[in-house]
């Protein structure tokens, strides 16, 4: 099967891990993150631009009362360099992957190792909140379309993981895969993402995706190691001097 390219993955975000609101300035998308990050509090082109569009967009950002902030996708060149010109500076480049979700499905997974539920459970919102993930990002996980799914792992008898899972036009995208410290390097985040893509598959999808930091090294060798293709990146421009948005 063909993979989706970077563009058709941009759409697969925007639906699974979704702002709490959108508005528009002139040709930029402005997502209302309401604490949930850079994802869902950023900018995004949408058409042509000029300089007057780029400070209508900091002014509408900055009115949400979010640092201004904005994602810069492939095709981007013209904004990445005008942004850069203007004093932003790169963070958070992000890697994007995809598979054929059937390529995962030769082995099932421990019951154990991936529950799914409906909704996050207390232990799957503790471990999120170990791994940086709060009360702002399970906001997020509520608004996503459906059908959306959550994974929580038990190992040697202890939690261990935790995952959410959600799928639009066929593709499914993990968002969220946390190891608690002590039961990492056990296999566990491997199995989350066997599970998903059975998931995926029982829910009449064909692709699973995945997205991480290009920095996360951990996850970035995972991912490769499973056979998943990079089919796209991007990256956020923030004005150096700003407070950094996690």
């Amino acid at each position: 099967m063909t993979l989706p390219d970077a563009e058709k993955l941009y759409h697969v975000i925007e639906a699974t891990w979704p702002p709490a609101a959108t508005l528009t300035s002139g040709p930029f998308c402005i997502g209302e993150g309401r604490g949930g990050g850079k994802r869902v509090s950023s900018a995004h082109l949408c058409g042509a631009f000029d300089a007057a569009d780029i400070d209508a967009a900091e002014a509408a950002m900055r009115g949400l009362g979010q640092t201004p902030l904005f994602q810069i996708r492939e095709g981007d060149a013209a904004l990445d360099a005008a942004l850069d010109g203007r004093g932003y500076a790169i963070v958070d480049p992000v890697t994007m992957y995809a598979i054929d979700a059937a390529a995962l499905t030769a082995e099932r997974p421990p019951r154990t190792a991936a529950i799914e539920t409906t909704g996050p459970l207390n232990i799957m919102r503790e471990i999120w909140a170990d791994g940086g993930i709060g009360p702002e990002r399970v906001a997020v996980m509520d608004r996503a379309c459906k059908p959306k799914a959550g994974f929580v792992s038990r190992w040697n008898d202890k939690p261990a993981g935790s995952s959410f899972i959600a799928m639009h036009d066929g593709i499914a995208m993990v968002h969220a895969l946390e190891i608690l410290p002590f039961q990492r390097r056990q296999g566990i985040a491997r199995w989350l993402m066997k599970r998903a893509a059975f998931w995926t598959l029982e829910r009449g999808g064909h692709t699973l995706a995945v997205i991480c930091t290009t920095a996360n090294t951990g996850a970035n060798h995972l991912y490769a190691s499973l056979g998943m293709t990079v089919v796209g990146t991007y990256h956020y421009r923030i004005l150096a001097d700003e407070k950094d948005i996690s």
